[in-house]
């Protein structure tokens, strides 16, 4: 059983996904609007954030920037829009999945699901902490077991997915990469997204990257492979 907070100005809204949400066996709790969330989540521990983005007092964007600040909670993101911008906007401040507006309880429910396996694999349990495992070339520092990355001796901050994708392209390096492999190995067998959202997440990682961007070479017809010797 998971705890989900469920946050949307329509009630109606909130009423479908928490009747979904504990006929699956989860604990739900509901926030009116994104300030409402916030305080919440100041004082309560959730699995994942199921957030809308536009509601009154404080938008689901605004709200997710709050929350990033103190948490990496998963957010899945709806919305009544679907246009790119607001889909990269919310990537790149670290939601883990957008869903548009009307649909389906059941896919939604999957997508959480999905969510859910991807980031309570491998939990700590304890014990002696790992000997830190880092990649470094040039001015680029990668620790794996700390999660952390740096350019130039300067720490930046990546989104959950754009840490897994580097991570994950950095461990394959010079080997060329399908998107439907990293789509599969990053987000999972069962998402429900496609090339779009990897290509998104790539341009936000290549931005964030600054001038290692080149390291991620794109492979026309096939994906991508991390080189660091181009």
């Amino acid at each position: 059983m998971y705890k989900i907070l469920v946050t949307d100005d329509e009630e109606k809204i909130r009423e479908l996904i928490g009747k979904y949400a504990k006929f699956e066996g989860h604990a739900v709790d509901f926030a009116v609007d994104g300030m409402d969330a916030v305080e919440k989540c100041k004082t309560n521990t959730y699995d994942i954030l199921i957030m809308d983005i536009m509601m009154p007092n404080l938008d689901g964007f605004s709200a997710c920037r709050e929350i990033r600040k103190t948490s990496d909670v998963p957010i899945l993101m709806l919305s009544a829009r679907g246009e790119e911008y607001d889909k990269i906007n919310g990537f790149e401040l670290g939601i883990d999945d957008y869903v548009v507006k009307p649909f389906s309880p059941k896919e939604l429910m999957l997508r959480v699901d999905a969510i859910l396996k991807r980031t309570k694999k491998g939990t700590a349990t304890g014990g002696a902490a790992p000997a830190a495992d880092v990649y470094r070339c040039e001015g680029l520092s990668v620790n794996f077991t700390a999660r952390r990355v740096h350019i130039d001796g300067k720490e930046i901050a990546l989104s959950p997915k754009e840490y897994d994708l580097l991570f994950y392209m950095i461990r394959n390096k010079d080997i060329a990469l399908s998107r439907e492999q990293l789509i599969s190995k990053v987000w999972g067998y069962d998402f429900f997204g496609g090339d779009r959202t990897l290509d998104t997440h790539i341009k936000l990682l290549r931005k964030s990257l600054g001038a290692y961007s080149r390291f991620i070479v794109t492979l026309r017809g096939v994906g991508y492979r991390y080189s660091d010797e181009n």
